[in-house]
Parts: structure tokens; C-alpha cells; sequence
């Protein structure tokens, strides 16, 4: 046997053990493998299945409180980040000024009221005027229809006494008659004949009456007519002076200034004092309400929808998580609605992945802390409970 072919036990020790760490070693390496993606799946199925953003803040309604009517402060009711109620007061102006031009406008009021009523009295004149005159005309044309019956009386009397008359001078002619009872005949003739001429001059008389009439009513009409125009120029003037009150009334309600809103006092530059013009801006009211307006990119976007929920963490409170859901994603990038939105036909045109603001609401986990406008916050929203949203609205379109 040659030497080689001879080792020595503790040779083979030696060669043992860097097998053994070997094995070890690998087996540690698995271990850590395993260790690591158990430990890394949580965080990946976390990540395929949320999207966040660190561009968005906190938003909510800020209302500018500005004065309507110009004047002097003489009262301040608020004071700096103090809370207010709506309705309540927040300053007042001087009000003498709006007092006295309230008081001359209801004047005028009362005057113009009053000249309405001269005018509906002159109405009311004209109408009984006019009422007369008409029954004047009534009567003066049954008056005519009498002395056209006279006129026919009259005729018929000079017919019958003509006739008699006639006869009896035959009759004279003949001897047969008295001259006296001829004389008799003819007077009687000339009588009716005087009867029937009176008569017709009557006729003649009431029909100037009538006329009179008609004239009258014609300018008790005209009257009328006139009294009316004024009655209505004049209640336009009364309209006038109630909307001059109700102005003057408006102007001196105005001199109050009070929260529209329930909020927050913010930016506060009002003082006893100041003369402030009609405008001018105040002071401002921050809601209580408060949500989160989040800038996702546009390549984040496709899996999401409403009410899906949201973890929120706000740079101001760290350690404590919120909640909320996404209540709306606005239809349209933030480049869009700027004061000058991209013109990517007019030139050069380079790619930008654009962002889409998202409206996100919170679920009463803020209440019992300070959350302010333009605060940062990072909002994850889980986008897995809306896989299937497509997929059913597809369906519904389909049953539809």
C-alpha cells in the first residue's frame, strides 16, 4: 500500500467539518429565507393591495366674513381661533347712520301712502260722477220717449180736430151750424195745431238734453280715467318708498355681522375702531368638518372607488392611525383646471404622469383631535375590496 492510499484519522476529521458547517450554513440560509418571507409576505400583500400618497392635505370650508354696508366698528364680539356658533354675533358697525336713513325712507313711505289715498278718494268721486251722469242720461232718454208719445198725442188731437173742423165748415157753408160753433171748431183746430208744434219742439229740447248728458258722461269718464292714471303713478311712487324701507331696513340689519357658519375664528384683522368698507374682507370662519384631499398619481388610480376604506396617518399626531373611506375622485387632473392648463398640441410635448386629486372623509376617528386645514397627511387606501367592482358593474349592464 503506498502512502496515499493511507489517511490519517485526523485528516479525516479535518474534512468532516467544513462539510458540517456547510450543511449549516445552508440550512441557516433557508431558515432566514423562510424567516424573511414570512415576515416580508404581510408587507407585500400589503403593498399590492394599497396605494398611498404623501401629496395630500387636510381641506375644509373657510368662509371669508366680510361687512355689507361701510362704516365704523363700534363693537368687536370675537377674539383669535375662538369658536363661534352660527348666528352669533361677530361685530357691529354704527348704526345711527342706517337709523336715520330708515327713518327718512318710511317718511316718504307715509307721504306716498298718503297721496294713494287722495288719489283712490278722487276715484272714488269720478265714479259717482260718472254713476250721476249716467243716470242723468237714463232719465233725460225716457224723458224723450214721453214727449215722443206727447208728439203722437198731439198729432192725433190736430188730426181729429182738423177733420172736425172741415166738416163743420161744410156744414156752416150749408147753413146748418152756427158761426159760433164754426169759430169754436177753428180755435179748437189751432189749439191742437199750437199743441202739436210745442210738442215737437220738445222733442227737439230733449234731444239737446241727451246730448248734454252724453257730454257729461264722456267728461265724468275722462275724469275717471285720470283719477285712475294717478292712483297708479302715485302707488308706483308708494311702491318705490316700501322698497327704499325694506333697503334701509336690509342696510341697518347689515350693521350686525354674524357667523353664517359654525367654526373657527382664523385671520382675524377687524378692530374697534376701523372703517371698514363694504367688501373687505375681515375675518375668516374654518368648519369643524374637516376631510382630505389627496393627489394620487394617475398610473394609482385604476382600482379605485368609492367608500373604499383608508388608513391615514397625519404628520402632526404621529404613533396614531386614523380612518376613512374615499368618498370621490374628481373627473379631471389638478393640470387641467389650473389658470393656464397645459397646450400639449403647441409645441414640444414631454410626458408627465399627471396627478387626480381624491376626495377622502374620515370616520369619526378624528373627532377628539385638533385636525386643521393644510395639515400633511399619508393616506393608504385598500384598493383590494374594489376588484370586483368592475366586474359586477359589467354584469349589471349586462341584466340592464
Amino acid at each position: 500500500m503506498s502512502k496515499n492510499s493511507i489517511q490519517d484519522p485526523q485528516d479525516q476529521k479535518k474534512n468532516k467539518l467544513p462539510a458540517k458547517k456547510i450543511k449549516i450554513t445552508i440550512l441557516a440560509c433557508i431558515s432566514l429565507l423562510i424567516l424573511g418571507t414570512v415576515l416580508a409576505y404581510p408587507f407585500y400583500v400589503h403593498a399590492i393591495n394599497h396605494e398611498s400618497t404623501d401629496d395630500a392635505f387636510i381641506e375644509a370650508h373657510v368662509v371669508s366674513i366680510s361687512p355689507r354696508v361701510p362704516g365704523h366698528v363700534s363693537k368687536v364680539f370675537i377674539a383669535d381661533n375662538q369658536r363661534v356658533e352660527k348666528g352669533q354675533m361677530l361685530a357691529e358697525i354704527d348704526r345711527r347712520n342706517y337709523q336715520v336713513a330708515l327713518e327718512i325712507a318710511e317718511a316718504r313711505m307715509a307721504s306716498a301712502n298718503a297721496t294713494v289715498k287722495e288719489a283712490e278718494a278722487l276715484v272714488v268721486a269720478a265714479r259717482k260722477e260718472l254713476a250721476q251722469k249716467q243716470a242723468e242720461l237714463s232719465s233725460q232718454t225716457a224723458g224723450l220717449s214721453r214727449v215722443k208719445a206727447q208728439v203722437s198725442e198731439a198729432e192725433a188731437g190736430h188730426f181729429r180736430d182738423a177733420n172736425d173742423l172741415s166738416r163743420i165748415r161744410r156744414i156752416a157753408e150749408a147753413g146748418a151750424v152756427s158761426i159760433q160753433e164754426f169759430d169754436h171748431a177753428k180755435a179748437q183746430e189751432k189749439m191742437s195745431q199750437a199743441n202739436l208744434r210745442s210738442a215737437k219742439s220738445n222733442i227737439h229740447t230733449q234731444n239737446a238734453k241727451i246730448l248734454e248728458a252724453r257730454a257729461g258722461i264722456e267728461a265724468a269718464a275722462s275724469k275717471l280715467h285720470q283719477a285712475f292714471a294717478q292712483t297708479e303713478m302715485r302707488k308706483a311712487k308708494l311702491r318705490e318708498a316700501e322698497a327704499q324701507v325694506r333697503q334701509a331696513r336690509l342696510d341697518l340689519s347689515y350693521t350686525r355681522i354674524k357667523a353664517p357658519c359654525s367654526g373657527y375664528v382664523t385671520k382675524k384683522t377687524v378692530e374697534s375702531g376701523n372703517y371698514v368698507m363694504a367688501g373687505q374682507k375681515l375675518l375668516n370662519i374654518v368648519s369643524p368638518e374637516v376631510w382630505i384631499v389627496a393627489n394620487f398619481k394617475e398610473t394609482q388610480i385604476h382600482a379605485m372607488r368609492e367608500g373604499q376604506h383608508v388608513d391615514i396617518d397625519i404628520d402632526s399626531f404621529p404613533g396614531i392611525e386614523f380612518s376613512g373611506k374615499v368618498d370621490s375622485i374628481q373627473r379631471g387632473t389638478g393640470s387641467r383646471f389650473t389658470l393656464l392648463p397645459p397646450e400639449n398640441a403647441a409645441g414640444n410635448f414631454i410626458k408627465v404622469v399627471q396627478r387626480v386629486p381624491v376626495k377622502i372623509v374620515f370616520d369619526n376617528s378624528e373627532q377628539n383631535y385638533r385636525i386643521s386645514p393644510g395639515m400633511s397627511v399619508i393616506p393608504s387606501v385598500d384598493i383590494s375590496s374594489g376588484d370586483d367592482l368592475p366586474q359586477q358593474m359589467a354584469s349589471a349592464e349586462g341584466r340592464e
